[in-house]
């Protein structure tokens, strides 16, 4: 239906059951995203602030992006979009959730990370930041304050959302519900039938 250079919009008809009536549904065919939820030896979690268009926004947001390399490990891409939109790199890495963004019109679906033990990227290795990217602003905050700020209505990106709750979560059981950042992801698109 229409090709972007990001998503495309499709169409497909299917049948829930066999002998069911056939449904056509129209929706955005994503490639899937990482996030990263950086936590410092503070436990203070890195956010940063980015213009979004589609709602005319700054939003506070986490580290994220793309996964637009075709078969790149998901937590290769994670470590590459932290590093460039942060100049961070982390020694430590665990799956801290998966989600879908709005799963009744997008494919897309979201791996988060738990990243830990930070260093910083040097210098001639930093990505240069060009459009939205550029004005990026950084704030380190302690994470129950973050996920204060989830509940209290002041931060509203998904992934930062969801992100914060679930560092919040993990560590009040001491982080005992981290995944190897080589989990399984079987509900991403790419990996479906595999």
């Amino acid at each position: 239906m229409y090709r972007g250079r990001i998503w495309d919009v499709v169409s497909d008809t299917f049948s829930l059951t066999p002998g069911a009536a056939p449904l056509t549904r129209d929706y955005i065919a994503h490639p899937g995203a990482v996030a990263v939820v950086v936590l410092n030896d503070r436990n203070q979690v890195l956010l940063l602030s980015q213009y979004r268009h589609p709602v005319q926004m700054v939003l506070w947001e986490i580290p994220a992006g793309l996964l637009d390399i075709e078969g790149e490990d998901f937590v290769v891409g994670a470590a590459r979009e932290l590093a460039e939109e942060a100049d961070i790199a982390c020694a430590e890495w665990h799956v801290l959730t998966d989600f879908f963004t709005t799963p009744g019109s997008s494919s897309e679906a979201i791996r988060i990370y738990l990243a830990r033990g930070l260093s910083e990227v040097p210098e001639a290795d930093r990505h240069v930041r060009t459009e939205e990217e550029a004005e990026i602003a950084f704030r380190w905050v302690d994470l129950e304050e973050a996920a204060a700020a989830v509940l209290e209505g002041r931060i509203h990106n998904p992934s930062a959302v969801v992100g914060i709750l679930a560092a919040s979560a993990a560590a009040r059981s001491g982080f005992a519900t981290l995944r190897e950042a080589g989990a399984p992801w079987p509900e991403h698109p790419s990996q479906r039938g595999k």
